[in-house]
């Protein structure tokens, strides 16, 4: 018996042993909404894992309405871009919603964000004085978030090795993942990995529109690098997200179509996981109204909650009527227009206790905008959806949640109270999306470790071993020709085209000759 406590303790022990002292982490947050909520979470697991970690955070509005904010247990240095750019950025980002809940999502648009990103990042390149303070702490390591490309560059400014999260499914960044097209639908095609042959030929265009759209956003940077890097030795974006010693994508395969991967490439879908606790009693009031016939929690998201089209708004509000289950909609009261009456059966908050609220024994449904961490929250508990996707990654993720037949989406132009009270009922009373709900919930809850073991172990791994240069092939290495062989092709084509030339040359040859002593023969 005492051995057996002997090994366990050593067991409990020997990760902090292999690391002598904490590491010093530097995480950038640079973005608001999902994308901050998600790297304080990682911030908060690793400070609490023993490591020293210090957030350099875009401090703002941080584009989430109605969060609690809570005491933070790591370090925050915090920096603001010029007043008048932060105006200019806050205008064009609400009228970025509102293109988006008029069903006028363009290209360019995201383009336009992606250009202010760039000019704010130039900002806080100029920053010597933040930059300076950072290189004097010498960190270990810098987590990232993939999606934020200033962070590349800030981590390449420091000269530090970097891990990324990727906040999004694999598809919006290259990071160099092996992705054969006949089965791995391309970002933004609406595919799911069983296509047919006009599927596959579908996935192969959109390849390369895609591959064009891609450099497209990362040239919206040009002038940024240009004005903070020195000819000769500036950075390529699409390098800089393969230079990444781990790559932690905020996905699961109870969720995603299964893929391949590399070693250093790690699913820790979920991390926003938190132990359940009791709904407020203004909640568990409200719910208590409408028996067993349960309720249905309703939220677009962290920056639409004081956000939508009077138009829309109506619609909802008009299917939730329709409804027998109460209804629990984040959306802020101050904001609700004054000549829409909220329907009987409705409660609307500027927040809520969302996971609580999704592992509630009552819950028959969750109205979701499609974002990734809700996506993880409601298959955590496995609660069916119905998604209104609005924009970014929204409607590829709902259609994984369509494909995998644990909920059903309507796309924002099709919204009408007759069409999306139908669809809730669908999904509601089919007990099949409930099934598929929970069998994926069971797929997810059974990894041998959890998000949070699986972010702690790679990075302490990493920092044990003083990279993760064992982790990558060497294709990040070798120039595009060579990875697809082009090299090699041409050369067999070379020889082949040579082989078939001189062997036609010989052929011909020998014909002559024998013709030529027939006719010797004849004369």
């Amino acid at each position: 018996m005492a051995k057996s406590w002997v090994l366990l303790l050593i067991c409990f022990l020997l990760p902090g042993l292999l690391i002598s002292e904490a590491a010093k982490l530097l995480h950038l947050s640079l973005m608001g909404g999902s994308h901050y909520l998600l790297m304080d979470r990682v911030s908060q697991i690793l400070q609490d894992h023993g490591h020293n970690v210090t957030m350099l955070l875009q401090s703002a509005d941080l584009w989430i309405s109605g969060i609690k904010e809570e005491e933070k247990s790591y370090q925050v240095i915090t920096w603001l871009p010029p007043e008048d750019h932060n105006k200019v950025f806050y205008n064009y980002l609400d009228f970025h919603k509102e293109e988006a809940l008029a069903d006028r999502d363009k290209f360019e648009n995201f383009l336009k964000f992606m250009e202010l990103l760039g000019l704010q990042c130039s900002h806080l390149l100029k920053r010597n004085d933040i930059l300076d303070s950072l290189k004097s702490e010498n960190f270990d390591l810098i987590i990232l978030e993939g999606f934020d490309l200033c962070s590349l560059l800030i981590a390449e400014k420091l000269g530090k090795p970097f891990v990324s999260i990727i906040a999004t499914t694999f598809g919006y960044l290259d990071i160099g993942l092996p992705s054969p097209l006949s089965y791995v639908p391309v970002f933004y095609s609406m595919l799911t990995d069983s296509m047919d042959f006009w599927d596959r030929v579908r996935n192969f265009l959109m390849f390369f529109v895609y591959s064009i759209k891609q450099w497209r956003v990362h040239s919206t940077f040009d002038d940024t690098i240009k004005e903070h890097f020195p000819k000769g030795s500036r950075p390529v974006l699409s390098h800089l997200l393969k230079k990444a010693e781990l790559s932690f994508v905020n996905s699961d395969f109870a969720f995603d179509f299964a893929r391949p991967l590399l070693p250093n490439t790690v699913y820790v879908g979920g991390l926003m996981a938190k132990p359940v606790k009791a709904v407020p009693q203004e909640f568990e009031n409200f719910i208590a109204k409408f028996g067993d016939s349960g309720f249905v929690l309703v939220t677009l998201g962290s920056m639409m909650s004081s956000y939508s089209s009077q138009e829309l708004l109506k619609e909802m509000n008009g299917a939730f009527a329709h409804l027998p289950q109460g209804v629990i909609w984040r959306y802020e009261p101050s904001h609700w227009p004054k000549d829409i009456k909220l329907a009987a059966n409705a409660k609307i908050v500027d927040w809520l206790p969302q996971s609580d609220l999704l592992a509630h024994h009552n819950i028959r449904l969750f109205v979701t905008h499609g974002g990734i961490n809700s996506i993880m929250e409601a298959i955590q508990h496995g609660v069916p959806m119905v998604g209104i996707p609005i924009f970014g990654d929204q409607p590829e993720n709902l259609l994984r949640v369509e494909a995998k037949k644990f909920g059903v989406f309507i796309q924002l132009k099709q919204i009408k109270a007759e069409t999306l009270a139908l669809k809730m009922k669908q999904v509601i009373e089919d007990k099949r999306y409930k099934s598929a709900a929970v069998a994926a919930s069971i797929i997810r809850g059974s990894h041998p470790l959890t998000p949070a073991q699986r972010l702690v172990g790679w990075i302490d791994h990493i920092l044990q071993t003083g990279g993760a240069a064992h982790l990558k092939p060497h294709a990040f290495q070798q120039p595009w020709h060579e990875q697809y062989l082009l090299d090699v092709f041409l050369f067999l084509l070379v020889v082949t085209v040579g082989t078939v030339w001189l062997c036609g040359k010989l052929l011909s040859v020998v014909v002559r000759w024998l013709c030529g002593a027939r006719k010797l023969k004849k004369a």
